[in-house]
Order: structure tokens, then sequence, then C-alpha cells
């Protein structure tokens, strides 16, 4: 090659791209290595960006998304083609139903090779085709067609990853394109734009209007979703709750949005929700409901008779969301109105100061609460305290809460570590619990938790989750010890996919594919987890008897150093006082619900 045709490393677009994202003060990018994105890896170990390498693109995806949720940016993640690509699909999914921002570049085929079958191509339907892969769930996703395009492609990525409902977004690049060399005025011409847009908020005549809803109704609730927290609204919110004395219910999203030991929580609603909760907004007859979709396990499949009561019944429906498609989704509103909630708060807190001054006491609501609360807490003291092991999983949540500081980060995964957190663990700091919600992912809490522990050092980080769920990825333990991350995974460990097993059990009267094999010892699990941990470089510790749960935890987390802590756990099932629809399908002569396994 002779010296004419070295590419310009300061004008090649891997090298701009490094340095629009330097820029845009992005620190970390997720990723895995390939050889359609090497370009863009020599360019960023120059780079104050740290590429945080992963051995599984999902982790990646995970990884980010929990990133992107402690900070409230997009997180940028870094796949090769196809099979790299559709590794990270499960995770930037997951990202996309919780409204997580994040900007997935993806590196592809040589542009100049479309329709040749070159190697790992996606062309069985269409040519250069891979970027339809995730067409339906991110934002949008572009499939970049020439180099100048590249830079206002990418400007575009970020702006519409975090505005509106926020969601991640995909970049397709020909990987020969990373090698071009492009006016560097095109990334510089992305420089005088706005990187943060104004966001919608409410009118004085709209507020008006749902503040005199809210101080005339006899039972009003506010309903409160996940929105709450990516707008990370939790002051105004609860100013407006202090104010006018309303009791706040929660979607599983919106948990900790306002912390679960303030007076006015009712708790978390629908089919994992309690009797308290579902009581109060099936009864309650002005609901205001922020930045919720109003989802089927957080509404009892939709049936009236358990958690809402909304059209059909006396209850009204104020809906306040930053996307239009979630208002009247699926109950009817009284009052629709397009805002971002944090902005919209503010206006219905001032409204409601100046309509009603000397605010509004409810002492007989308060101790209604704090007496249901206390009854709900008494009923699972027993189990709580107990010495059984395997451990009962109430005694795993409860010796939790009493080790993990009041600011630390939860991540959860799905099973008991979720939905039994969201019943009856609480949440103080709004922000801190990191939890799949829209699509329920297994296998999501291990490496979120690593993303939240590089987006907040500071802070302990946890991850609860069940065997199952950490089989998924055990990986993620190669880029924890490799960074020395200092996170915790307790995994509650019950020999099984514990919640269908648990169905399956109720229904068919049998377990089969739900179950795993168990070691010569009853109480042993297989494999062990804290065992491929040493291996992996962290420390691991099998829990065997549940008095040593509690001080192993405490030594985790003194330590500084990456830890499983293998918990054998009895397979109980979560309690529920709400409804799901495929209790009905499995088995519609009714009286079915859940069982132990064991």
């Amino acid at each position: 090659m002779n010296e004419m045709s070295v590419p310009n490393k300061d004008t090649t677009v891997a090298n701009q791209l490094v340095k629009y994202l330097e820029k845009r003060d992005v620190r970390h990018i997720f990723g895995l290595c390939g050889h359609t994105n090497i370009a863009v890896l020599a360019a960023l170990s120059d780079s104050n960006i740290d590429f945080i390498t992963v051995r599984h693109e999902q982790i990646s995806a995970h990884a980010a998304d929990g990133y992107a949720r402690v900070t409230g940016k997009a997180a940028v993640v870094l796949s090769h083609l196809s099979p790299g690509l559709t590794n990270a699909a499960t995770g930037v999914a997951n990202a996309a139903l919780d409204c997580i921002p994040m900007v997935v570049i993806a590196g592809d085929i040589p542009s100049y090779y479309y329709g040749k079958h070159p190697h790992q191509e996606v062309n069985l339907h269409a040519d250069g085709a891979q970027y339809e892969i995730y067409r339906p769930f991110v934002k949008r996703a572009w499939r970049v067609d020439t180099p100048e395009l590249f830079p206002e492609i990418m400007e575009k990525a970020f702006t519409l990853a975090e505005s509106g409902q926020p969601g991640p977004v995909l970049v397709n690049v020909p990987m020969d394109f990373f090698s071009a060399e492009i006016d560097p005025g095109l990334w510089e011409r992305q420089s005088s734009n706005a990187k943060v847009l104004a966001k919608p908020s409410l009118d004085d005549e709209t507020a008006k209007a749902i503040i005199e809803k809210l101080i005339s109704a006899e039972k009003p609730v506010i309903y409160c979703g996940g929105g709450i927290i990516l707008a990370k609204a939790w002051d105004e919110m609860r100013e407006l709750v202090d104010h006018l004395d309303l009791p706040v219910a929660h979607s599983l999203m919106g948990k900790g949005a306002l912390p679960d030991d303030h007076p006015l929580v009712l708790g978390m609603t629908g089919f994992w929700g309690t009797e308290l909760t579902n009581q109060t907004t099936l009864g309650a007859d002005w609901i205001l409901g922020l930045g919720s979709r109003f989802k089927e396990a957080d509404c009892s499949s939709w049936y009236p008779n358990y958690t809402f009561n909304i059209g059909e019944g006396a209850t009204k429906l104020i809906h306040i969301d930053i996307e239009p498609q979630e208002i009247g989704r699926n109950y009817p509103v009284e009052i629709g109105a397009v805002a971002d909630l944090k902005a919209a708060l503010k206006v219905l807190v001032r409204v409601a100061k100046e309509m009603k001054p000397e605010g509004i006491n409810r002492p007989e609501l308060r101790a209604s609460i704090a007496k249901a609360r206390k009854a709900f807490a008494d009923s699972n003291i027993e189990m709580q305290q107990s010495d059984a092991f395997p451990m009962m999983p109430e005694r795993i949540l409860a010796d939790l809460r009493d080790v993990m500081p009041r600011d630390a980060i939860l991540t959860s995964d799905v099973g008991w570590n979720k939905n039994g957190v969201a019943q009856q663990f609480d949440i103080y700091t709004p922000g801190t619990a990191l939890i799949p919600g829209g699509f329920a992912t297994m296998g999501f809490g291990p490496p979120a938790a690593v993303g939240a522990k590089i987006a907040a050092p500071n802070k302990v980080v946890i991850s609860l989750v069940g065997d199952g769920g950490f089989g998924q990825n055990p990986s993620v333990l190669a880029t924890a010890a490799e960074m020395q991350l200092p996170v915790v995974w307790v995994v509650m460990n019950n020999n099984a996919f514990g919640t269908i097993a648990g169905l399956q059990k109720a229904h068919y009267g049998l377990n089969y594919g739900t179950l795993f094999p168990k070691a010569d010892s009853p109480t042993e699990q297989m494999p062990d987890y804290a065992a491929i941990a040493r291996a992996y470089g962290c420390v691991g510790v099998r829990i065997e008897k549940a008095a040593d749960f509690k001080p192993a935890l405490e030594a985790a987390i003194a330590s500084g150093q990456p830890t499983v802590l293998d918990v054998a756990m009895i397979n109980n099932p979560t309690p529920t006082t709400g409804h799901w629809n495929i209790l009905d399908i499995y088995s519609p002569q009714g009286g079915v619900g859940h069982v132990s396994t064991d």
C-alpha cells in the first residue's frame, strides 16, 4: 500500500465518531468486539471513554440498561453484526419496553457486498437488512447508506433516544464506513444543536381542572408508574401528595418513587399487590395516573373486580404521560394530558397551593394505611424470622433490608426477587430499584448491577436474582472480576424456574421441564454458583444455614470485592391478592393459583 492510500487517522469516521461521543460526555461504551467494529475499538484505545468488554452481547445491553437507569442519559452499546446484534436484541428489547434510553451502534457487512452473501450477512428476504431485526422494538432503526450522513444520524439518534418517551435506537453502519474519510465539518456542524430539548408541561387551565377534581373527590388516589422515575419527578410528586394528603399506589415500575416508609404509600397494585392497595384503588372515585401504561400484571388482567373499576364503575381517571399513545390505552380517561411529569407536577403543586392554600389533612386515612401496613408486615414476621433451611424467601428479603444501606441500588430479576421485592421490600431512595418490567427478562439483574455500579461507583449495588436468572449469563462475573467491581449477587436458589414450576404444579399436578437436578444433599444446588464465582476470580460463598446469611452479606459489602452469595431457598409462591388471566386459561373451573413445589 503506498503512502497516499493510508487513511488519515484524524479524519476516519471511527475516530471522528469517538471524538463526537467524547463531546457528548459519553464516558462508557458497553459491547463486544467483532471484525466489523474493531476500527471503533482502535479509536477508543486513545480515548478517555472506557470500553466495557463483556463475554456475551446480551450482557452488554443489560449492563447499558442499568447504567442508563442510574445516569438518566442514553447509554451506548457497540455491537458486531448478525449474531452479535441478535445476541444483544433481548437486552435492547428489555430496555425498550421499560423506556430506557440507549444508542446501539452496530457494525455490518461492507456496503459494496450487499446481497452477495458475504460472511455473516443477513439477506434471506432483503439485502443489507440486518437493521430490520430491531424494528419491532426500537424507536427507530437507521441503516447508514453513505458515510457523509453518519454524523447527522448520530445526532438524531441521541435526541430521539432521550426525548419524549425514552427508548433505544439502532444505528447500523457498514464496516467500510468506519474506515472512510469524511469532512470533519460534518461532525462539527452537529455541535450547534441543543443537546436537551424543552419538554411539554401543563397549562394552568388544565392544571386547575385536575386539582379541582382531586380536591372535591371523596376517595382520590395517585397511581404512580415508572414514568415518575424516568422523569425524576419524585420530589414534585411528594410535594403534591403531602399538600393534598393523597394516598399513593404504584405499579411495579413505580416502586420507590415515593419512599416506602412514607405514611401515604399504599403499595403495589395488581396480581402481586397487597389487599390494602387493590381495595383502595378499586374503591377510588378519582385516580390521577402518572406515567403508567396500566399494564396487565399491575391491573389484575384488567378484570374490574380486583384492582381497578375505571369506566365500568364509579372510578374516573385523570391520566398524564409524555407519550400520547399511553393515555386511554387500557382505561377511558376523563382528563388526559401529554406532558413531562416533572414539569407537569411543578404546575400542579403551584396550582394546588393557590386553590387550597391550607392543604388537606386526612388523619383517618393515614391511620388506616398504617394499620393495614402493620397487619401485612406482622403476617410475614414468622417467615422473616424462620431458621428453616433452605431459607424462607421472606427471611432473605428481611435480612437483606436490615443490612443494605438506605440509598443502595438493588437490581431484581424475575420471580420472588422481583414480585416479592415489589410487594414486601422497602425501597427508601427513589430510583434505586432497577426492575425488568415490560419484558420481564430473566437474566437482566446480574449485568444491570454491573452497569449500575459503573454509573455509581460510590454506592452499594446488590443484585437479587434467582438461580434461573443467574444461570442465564454467569459470564458477567468475568467483567466484574476484570474491573474489580464490588457488586454483590444474592442468588435465591430454589433449584427451579420457581414461579413457572409452581404454576405447573398447581394446574397440572407435576413438574416437567421446570426443576433443576439436585446434588446428593437435599439442601445443595447444582451448579455450585459460589464455586463458579471463584473460578471467574470473584468471591463465592455458599450459605449453609439461615443464620449465616446476614453476616455473610455484611462481609460481602464490606469487602469491596465482587461477591456471589449462593443461598438455598424454599420455593414458596409469592402471596397474591389480585388476579392473572392465565389462571383462568389453565384452570377455567377457577380456584387454582400457585403452589410450592417443595
